[in-house]
Protein backbone atom coordinates (compact mmCIF):
# COMPACT_ATOMS: atom_id res chain seq x y z
CA UNK A 1 0.00 0.00 0.00
CA UNK A 2 2.88 2.31 0.76
CA UNK A 3 4.32 1.93 -2.72
CA UNK A 4 1.02 3.00 -4.33
CA UNK A 5 1.07 6.28 -2.39
CA UNK A 6 4.70 6.82 -3.37
CA UNK A 7 3.80 6.39 -7.04
CA UNK A 8 0.82 8.76 -6.77
CA UNK A 9 2.85 11.50 -5.03
CA UNK A 10 5.69 11.53 -7.54
CA UNK A 11 5.87 14.70 -9.61
CA UNK A 12 7.99 13.47 -12.49
CA UNK A 13 6.84 15.06 -15.74
CA UNK A 14 4.67 17.72 -14.11
CA UNK A 15 6.71 20.68 -15.44
CA UNK A 16 5.83 20.10 -19.12
CA UNK A 17 2.16 19.63 -18.24
CA UNK A 18 2.14 22.84 -16.18
CA UNK A 19 3.90 24.70 -18.98
CA UNK A 20 1.27 23.64 -21.51
CA UNK A 21 -1.63 24.58 -19.21
CA UNK A 22 -0.20 27.97 -18.21
CA UNK A 23 0.87 28.70 -21.80
CA UNK A 24 -2.62 27.96 -23.13
CA UNK A 25 -4.21 30.17 -20.47
CA UNK A 26 -1.83 33.05 -21.17
CA UNK A 27 -2.44 32.72 -24.91
CA UNK A 28 -6.21 32.94 -24.44
CA UNK A 29 -5.88 35.96 -22.14
CA UNK A 30 -3.51 37.74 -24.56
CA UNK A 31 -5.75 37.13 -27.58
CA UNK A 32 -8.77 38.33 -25.61
CA UNK A 33 -7.01 41.59 -24.72
CA UNK A 34 -5.96 42.10 -28.35
CA UNK A 35 -9.56 41.48 -29.51
CA UNK A 36 -10.90 43.96 -26.95
CA UNK A 37 -8.37 46.54 -28.10
CA UNK A 38 -9.44 46.00 -31.73
CA UNK A 39 -13.12 46.40 -30.85
CA UNK A 40 -12.43 49.59 -28.90
CA UNK A 41 -10.30 50.96 -31.74
CA UNK A 42 -13.12 50.37 -34.21
CA UNK A 43 -15.69 51.91 -31.85
CA UNK A 44 -13.57 55.01 -31.23
CA UNK A 45 -12.78 55.45 -34.92
CA UNK A 46 -16.43 55.14 -35.95
CA UNK A 47 -17.56 57.46 -33.14
CA UNK A 48 -15.00 60.08 -34.18
CA UNK A 49 -16.12 59.83 -37.81
CA UNK A 50 -19.79 60.19 -36.79
CA UNK A 51 -18.98 63.26 -34.69
CA UNK A 52 -16.94 64.80 -37.50
CA UNK A 53 -19.78 64.11 -39.94
CA UNK A 54 -22.27 65.78 -37.59
CA UNK A 55 -20.02 68.84 -37.21
CA UNK A 56 -19.64 69.00 -40.99
CA UNK A 57 -23.41 68.70 -41.52
CA UNK A 58 -24.09 71.39 -38.90
CA UNK A 59 -22.13 74.07 -40.75
CA UNK A 60 -24.28 76.83 -42.23
CA UNK A 61 -23.36 76.07 -45.85
CA UNK A 62 -23.60 72.24 -45.61
CA UNK A 63 -26.46 69.79 -45.27
CA UNK A 64 -27.18 66.30 -44.02
CA UNK A 65 -25.93 64.50 -47.15
CA UNK A 66 -22.60 66.32 -46.79
CA UNK A 67 -22.23 65.12 -43.20
CA UNK A 68 -23.13 61.52 -44.03
CA UNK A 69 -20.69 61.52 -46.94
CA UNK A 70 -17.94 62.98 -44.75
CA UNK A 71 -18.45 60.30 -42.08
CA UNK A 72 -18.61 57.54 -44.71
CA UNK A 73 -15.37 58.75 -46.32
CA UNK A 74 -13.53 58.90 -42.99
CA UNK A 75 -14.63 55.40 -42.01
CA UNK A 76 -13.74 54.00 -45.43
CA UNK A 77 -10.22 55.43 -45.26
CA UNK A 78 -9.61 54.30 -41.66
CA UNK A 79 -11.33 50.91 -41.51
CA UNK A 80 -12.60 49.89 -44.93
CA UNK A 81 -15.75 50.00 -47.01
CA UNK A 82 -17.51 47.26 -45.03
CA UNK A 83 -17.68 49.44 -41.93
CA UNK A 84 -19.14 52.46 -43.75
CA UNK A 85 -22.17 50.87 -45.38
CA UNK A 86 -24.84 52.10 -42.95
CA UNK A 87 -24.47 55.83 -42.25
CA UNK A 88 -27.55 58.04 -41.74
CA UNK A 89 -27.96 61.71 -40.93
CA UNK A 90 -30.93 63.61 -39.56
CA UNK A 91 -31.89 66.77 -37.73
CA UNK A 92 -33.18 66.57 -34.20
CA UNK A 93 -32.80 68.03 -30.74
CA UNK A 94 -29.88 67.35 -28.45
CA UNK A 95 -29.59 68.93 -24.98
CA UNK A 96 -32.24 71.49 -25.90
CA UNK A 97 -30.62 72.67 -29.14
CA UNK A 98 -31.35 71.88 -32.77
CA UNK A 99 -28.67 69.44 -33.83
CA UNK A 100 -27.38 67.47 -36.78
CA UNK A 101 -27.19 63.80 -35.80
CA UNK A 102 -25.08 61.32 -37.76
CA UNK A 103 -25.68 57.67 -36.83
CA UNK A 104 -23.39 54.84 -37.90
CA UNK A 105 -24.29 51.15 -37.61
CA UNK A 106 -21.31 48.91 -38.18
CA UNK A 107 -20.16 45.35 -37.46
CA UNK A 108 -18.94 44.61 -33.94
CA UNK A 109 -15.81 42.46 -34.32
CA UNK A 110 -15.82 39.33 -32.17
CA UNK A 111 -13.11 37.19 -33.78
CA UNK A 112 -10.57 39.26 -35.67
CA UNK A 113 -12.56 41.57 -37.94
CA UNK A 114 -15.48 39.13 -38.25
CA UNK A 115 -18.46 39.83 -36.05
CA UNK A 116 -22.08 40.74 -35.64
CA UNK A 117 -23.34 42.87 -38.53
CA UNK A 118 -24.95 46.04 -37.15
CA UNK A 119 -23.85 45.13 -33.62
CA UNK A 120 -22.30 48.53 -32.97
CA UNK A 121 -24.29 51.76 -33.25
CA UNK A 122 -22.86 55.19 -32.47
CA UNK A 123 -24.18 58.73 -33.00
CA UNK A 124 -22.46 62.04 -33.31
CA UNK A 125 -24.26 65.31 -32.47
CA UNK A 126 -23.50 68.92 -33.33
CA UNK A 127 -25.47 72.13 -32.89
CA UNK A 128 -26.73 73.50 -36.19
CA UNK A 129 -25.33 76.86 -37.26
CA UNK A 130 -27.69 79.46 -38.63
CA UNK A 131 -27.05 82.71 -40.47
CA UNK A 132 -29.80 84.60 -38.61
Amino acid sequence: MRSLWAVIRRDDGSAPAEFVMVGALLTVVTLSVVQLALALHIRNTVLDAASEGARFAALADNGLPDGATRARDLITVALGRGYASNVTASYGWYLGHRAAIVTVRTPLPLVGLVGIDGGLEVSGHASVETLD
